[in-house]
């Protein structure tokens, strides 16, 4: 009973999407709200991109940080968590997997940062999972309203733009309106957002989804003020050269839950991802050396990550 939705604390958690909206109308207005404003394309300086299965957290007053975001998100959907008295920020982008244990992490992190700042109350913002035809987008939504509702503390849901209200047609194909979200912050402003350069480890990122790892992973160490990739490990894959030889249209077929609505990059950046597999095929080995994790510090020249070595 800890979820607050229009101000109103809940007995039980929505079913779906709709009924959401039916009972709380509000979140039409928000967004609407969110709609309106003008979508912005963020350069690497400053930016701390979270990908799928990936989440991340930071206070106002982090230097190595002006801007958190995700995209990407088709039937999946970015989740946002704030302090209001602190400006501490959460961002994750869920696909459903390992959605109950980093829903805690979020929440952890941004009590953490905000230790010490005006009391305040924990918001909740949720952007994406489009009305897609076999209802992927409203799975994961319920796991995200599920494991906020079974938390202790009471969490305000201040934004809701999902299902119908990210959803437009094209033609005769329902596709999402807003992709992807940035945070500001120092400000907290949440704005629709692409992100052509989204920092270091791309290829090794997306591996990880690729093989199947059903945990999310927390990339970014707030304490120290550096990016933190893995470590972790995967089989090798079996018939990577047969998927490199399928066409575009077949990869996307049979590797997106959403074929019909991703970005152009999907083909290329899904093969470059089975070629970064097909070459280490045990990161246990070949890039998590003495199983230390990948560290990143932003270099004060130019704004972006760097490499640190061991």
């Amino acid at each position: 009973m800890v979820l607050v939705l229009n101000g109103v604390l809940q007995d039980e958690c929505p079913l779906d999407t709709s009924t959401l909206f039916l009972q709380h109308p509000v979140y039409r207005d928000y967004a609407q709200q969110l709609h309106s404003i003008q979508a912005k394309s963020i350069g690497p300086v400053g930016l701390l991109y979270v990908g799928q299965r990936e989440l991340a957290a930071a206070a106002p007053h982090d230097k190595n940080i002006n801007i958190i975001g995700a995209d990407d998100a088709t039937t999946c959907i970015i989740v946002v968590v704030r302090h209001s008295g602190s400006g501490a920020v959460a961002l994750a982008h869920f696909d459903g997997s390992g959605v109950d244990e980093a829903v805690c992490t979020m929440v952890s992190r941004v009590q953490e940062l905000a230790l010490g700042y005006p009391e305040g109350r924990i918001e909740l913002q949720l952007i994406g999972g489009y009305r897609d035809s076999q209802g992927y987008g409203e799975d994961v939504f319920y796991s995200i309203m599920q494991s906020f509702h079974k938390h202790h503390l009471e969490i305000d849901l201040t934004q809701a733009c999902v299902g119908e209200l990210n959803t437009m047609l094209r033609g005769e194909i329902n596709c999402p309106i807003i992709y992807g979200v940035g945070v500001n912050i120092k400000t907290g402003e949440i704005f629709p957002a692409t992100f052509p350069d989204r920092g270091p480890d791309q290829q090794l990122r997306n591996a990880r989804i690729f093989m199947g790892a059903q945990t999310v992973l927390d990339v970014y160490d707030s304490a120290n003020g550096m990016l933190r990739i893995g470590p972790f490990n995967y089989d090798p894959l079996r018939g990577a050269d047969l998927w490199l030889s399928q066409t575009d249209e077949f990869l996307l077929q049979h590797l997106s839950s959403s074929p019909d609505v991703e970005p152009p990059h999907f083909a290329p950046q899904t093969r470059a991802t089975i070629r970064f597999i097909q070459e280490n095929q045990f990161p246990a080995v070949t890039v998590f050396r003495d199983n230390r994790p990948r560290y990143y510090r932003r270099d004060d020249a130019t704004g972006c990550w760097g490499l640190c070595i061991h």
